[in-house]
Formats: C-alpha cells, structure tokens, sequence
C-alpha cells in the first residue's frame, strides 16, 4: 500500500519521544547562527534533528545524546538548503546524477519537469521511479506538462485527459505546466482550461511560459490561472508580472544568463521587496554547472548588494512558499525536514556542508557518498535499441527552402541557393544538411539548415525533444557513419569526420540521457563544444539546439513529427515522408 503521508504516525509519536527525553536526536547542532526565514534575522541556538525531520529548534538541549552525533556550529551559518523551482533534468544529466551533483553546492530540493518521463515512459513504469527518486537523500518534487511543446504526430492521445489528470493527482506533483501552449489556451482550448482548473482545486501551482507577452496577455492568463513566470527578460518584464500578482522566477542559464540584466532592472524600477521572487538556472546544460547551481546564482545577487537574507529566502523559502511547502521546506524550524546548508560567512553562498534529509552529502568541503544506484533499466529507461538504418535512399534533399539558425534556439525560413543533390557539401558555406527520422523508422523529414556550421560533416543525436532522431552535415557518407554509431552504442551524440568518429556522448538511457557523473559528462560536453566550434559552430549551446529544433513555443519555423511548421501561421508546411 502507498504510503499516503511524509510520515507515518509511529514516526510522529518517535519525534515527540526525542522532545521527551526518551530518545537521543540523531544530531544535535549546537550554538548555531541560523537564518530565520519568516522574521528575516539570524538567530542563535541549538537545532535537534532525528533521522530526517528537524525536531526541535531553540536554547534548550537534549536530555538523551546516547546515539547522537554533536556538531558545534559556533563558526558557521547555517541557511536552509536551496531549492530549485524549475529544473529540466534531462539535458544529457539525469535527475539522480543532477541532484546528487547540485547537492555538493547547496542544492538539495527540486521541482522538476515530467516532460521526458511523460513522453518516453508508459505512466506505471513512471510513477514507480519517482518512488525510486523519493529514495534517494535529496526532495523531489515534479511538474507534469499540458503540453509537449511541439506538434506530435499523436498528441492528443500522449496528451490525454486521463494520462495528464493521473500525473496531475501524484502526490509529488506540485505544479501544472510549464504553459508553452498558452495561445491555444487563449483561442478556447477547454481541455487545458479544464487541467488548470483541476490543478487548482488540489492546491497546486500553474506556471506560466510567458516571453515578450503584454501586459494584457499576462493579465488574462492570471485571471485563467496562471500563477508564476520564468521569462522575464528585463527588469521591465519582472515590473509587468509582479504588478499582475505572478510570482517571478529571475532565471540565470546556458541559454539566457539573464541575471546580470534583471538584478540591474529591478534596481532601476525601484523593486526592494523580493518575497515573491525565486531563483532557476532553467535547465542549464551539464558545462554551464560546473562551479555549482542556486549558489553561483546567490553570489551574484550578495555581490550586487542586496540583503544575504533576502538572497537565501528568494532560494529557499519564497520557493517552498510558492508550492505550498514551507511545513516541509525552505525554514530551519521545528518540524521541517533537515536540508540545511553550512555556511563559513554570510555573504558566501558556497556552503562547507551539506545536511540532505538529515544525511551528510558534504562534510567539510569532502563529498559524502551515498547508496544511489537507480535500477534504470527495470522502470523503461533502457538502450536505444533500432532495428532500421539510414540508406543513401532516405537522404534526398529538394525543398525550395529550408531553415536557417538566427541564434541558438530561433530558426526562420530560408531559400536554399545551392546544389543539394551532391554527397558532399562545400565548406565555404554554412548550408548543411539536416533530417528529423521517426525514432521507430516510419517516416522522416529532410531540408537543409543554414548557420549551424561550415565543416561538421557529420552529426547524430537521438537527444531531441521527443526522442526522435537528428542527423546534420555536410557529407552524406559521414552522417550515416554519425547514425551508426549512435546506434551501435545504444544512442547519443556522435560527431564524425572522414568516416572516423571525433567525439561522442553516450546516452544509454533511451537514447536521451546520461549515466555518467555530472564532473565526467561536463568534460564530454566541452570537447563536443570545442569541436563543433572549431568547425563553425558560432552560437554557444549546441544542446539546446538538438532540443529546441522542434521546439514550437519559439518562432519561426520547426521540423517536428508532423513537417516543416510555420509556428506563426501554425501550418504544416511540408508534410512528413513515410519511408
């Protein structure tokens, strides 16, 4: 039987017997500075913690400290584990690689997206791994998506009222959304209408996805339920939301290090009240992490000038507020489970130690290693396993245009001025080749893609928003030297050149994600960064590329399941090709 609450009575009745004196904490933290989330000051005293729950904090010391470990914390500060609101924990890392690497620097609670799991795995196998997620020493929590932020070729059914209210109803699913498909919502769309209003008699979040919108649009999508935003772009855009009662989320990621901007715009709109302001790298790929998550995020805000209690709270406790969590999170306070971060100064967010669910993940600046194996393969995340192959049939390019890359993540239409019958493109130009093949064989889409390089001759990822297969490049030979080899190795990225393999990333978890430690996958995508650059890659973020091609909340055009989509006139421009 599912246990229905944090925890069960006879754990309740344990934590009362420790306030009694008939049971010894599991730690004691004595003469503690601690950060006091609601009245904004540091205080002084002794934190008992059992098992995994804070039980006690105050003057008074513990009767019994027979099975208790003493910490004297009288140099240290101690803050409430950071919490990120919005993770994407599928860029390459996987949600166990990424918190337990997010852990080391303070992070130890996380909101994340479904939007792989949703897509990928059947809803049992689903739900019984964030059973295994819930194991491990770090909180996670879970969003599930109304849409899939592309068009699908079965969307409706993937995306059914039933599948998308079972998620909705898991009990760590703490939000709806995020609501890329928010016009549709605006034309009528009831059925999304219909899962806000669900998530909303549960007591849930629904957040927005909100870039460029006006004051207007975020005022009708308020008054339709929509209660935070992450795209803020100015300080500007931070002014319009919170004047609509939205909670904003100041991001700071691979693709928009926008924090700079934002911190220096709300200065500039005079915005000194930060209670409904939170923090997110946004699903930042694994190199953009490499000096930690929230706290290089904090060091920033501290280093402006603003309030280190104000910067704490905007990554922990305005977080668990916003979700409905502070009787769990976001407060070093009687009752609250034991995610508390050591600090060696007020003003460095980069913490000596890390308390996770009352378990040690860092100890004096040394990583404390825990149990974290994740049976994978039993819960659907297997190999990519194809039983088809790309011929010299399948690369027929004729579209009178194609796509052309304005930055990482926006693409607009193009007229295609070269020879696209050859095997070899030249590299004095930056046209290259590029499909979209059904993961399972059955059809694919073929144009060309201008501005992704001038000598990447061949390219494959089965790392895309739906799992599909990507294949770019100047030569035909190399791509499908890049395609067997992603097969071979049961999917990833792979880079070929003369039909040697440059460099690949491993994706053996369906083809989409990692098994490797966050420190080794970092490494794997720096050389996948330099080599692409060294072949003309001019933009900064080659995985949000893969990602985001068919990404349909962004303009212009896409290659998605269905075609060539014109997003603005939302028209399939060229159909798919059954192969």
């Amino acid at each position: 039987m599912e246990q229905r609450y944090r925890w069960k009575n006879k754990q309740l009745r344990e934590h009362i017997q420790v306030l009694d004196g008939e049971r010894s904490p599991t730690i004691l933290l004595k003469n503690a500075t601690y950060l006091h989330s609601t009245l904004k000051q540091w205080i002084q005293g002794h934190i008992w913690v059992y098992e995994d729950r804070i039980v006690y904090t105050g003057d008074k010391l513990p009767e019994q400290l027979g099975e208790c470990e003493v910490v004297d914390c009288a140099s240290q500060y101690l803050v409430p584990g950071y919490i990120e609101p919005h993770v994407h924990p599928f860029q390459l890392y996987n949600p166990q690689s990424f918190s337990k690497y997010a852990s080391q620097t303070g992070t130890t609670a996380f909101v994340n997206d479904n939007l792989m799991m949703f897509l990928q795995l059947e809803k049992k196998k689903a739900f019984s791994l964030l059973k295994e997620f819930n194991k491990l020493p770090y909180s996670m929590y879970w969003w599930t998506r109304f849409d899939s932020q592309t068009e699908m070729a079965d969307e409706a059914t993937t995306f059914s009222n039933g599948e998308v209210k079972s998620w909705l109803e898991h009990d760590s699913v703490v939000q709806g959304g995020e609501l890329t498909a928010w016009p549709r919502l605006l034309e009528g769309d009831d059925l999304l209408l219909h899962w806000m209003q669900e998530a909303k008699r549960m007591g849930k979040i629904v957040e927005g996805h909100l870039p460029g919108s006006s004051d207007k649009t975020i005022a009708k999508l308020k008054l339709l339920g929509i209660d935070g935003d992450h795209e803020a772009m100015t300080g500007e855009d931070v002014y319009k939301r919170l004047i609509q009662g939205l909670t904003v989320t100041l991001r700071h990621s691979s693709i928009r290090p926008d924090l700079p901007v934002l911190l220096d715009g709300l200065k500039e709109k005079g915005i000194e009240n930060f209670d409904s302001i939170l923090l997110t790298t946004d699903g930042s790929t694994p190199a953009f992490h490499e000096e930690g998550v929230l706290n290089v995020l904090l060091k920033m805000i501290i280093d402006k000038g603003i309030s280190p209690i104000e910067a704490y709270n905007m990554a922990s406790y305005n977080a668990a507020n916003y979700y409905n969590l502070t009787h769990l999170h976001g407060m070093i306070a009687t009752g609250r489970v034991a995610n508390i971060n050591f600090l060696s100064s007020k003003e460095d967010p980069s913490p000596v130690s890390v308390l996770s669910k009352g378990k040690w993940v860092l100890r004096d600046k040394m990583q404390v290693e825990h149990d974290q194996e994740i049976p994978w393969e039993e819960h659907g995340f297997t190999p990519l396993a194809l039983d088809w192959d790309v011929t010299y049939d399948d690369l027929q390019f004729s579209m009178p245009f194609g796509i052309e890359m304005v930055n990482d993540v926006i693409t607009k239409p193009y007229s295609i001025n070269i020879n696209p019958s050859t095997d070899e493109l030249a590299s004095d130009h930056d046209q290259s080749f590029l499909m979209l093949l059904d993961r399972k064989g059955k059809w694919r889409i073929s144009t060309m893609l201008k501005g992704f390089s001038n000598g990447v001759k061949g390219f494959a990822s089965s790392y895309s928003n739906t799992g599909d297969i990507i294949l770019i490049g100047k030569s035909k030979p190399d791509m499908i030297a890049a395609f067997n080899r992603m097969k071979e190795i049961g999917g990833g990225i792979v880079l070929t050149e003369n039909g040697e393999v440059l460099h690949e990333i491993p994706l053996p978890l369906s083809g989409l994600l990692s098994k490797k430690e966050m420190p080794e996958l970092i490494e794997e995508e720096k050389i996948m960064k330099v080599l692409l650059s060294e072949r003309g890659y001019k933009f900064s973020d080659p995985i949000y590329t893969l990602l985001f091609l068919q990404s349909t909340h962004l303009p212009y055009i896409r290659v998605t399941q269905k075609g060539i989509y014109d997003v603005m006139k939302k028209t399939v421009l060229f159909p798919t090709i059954m192969r």
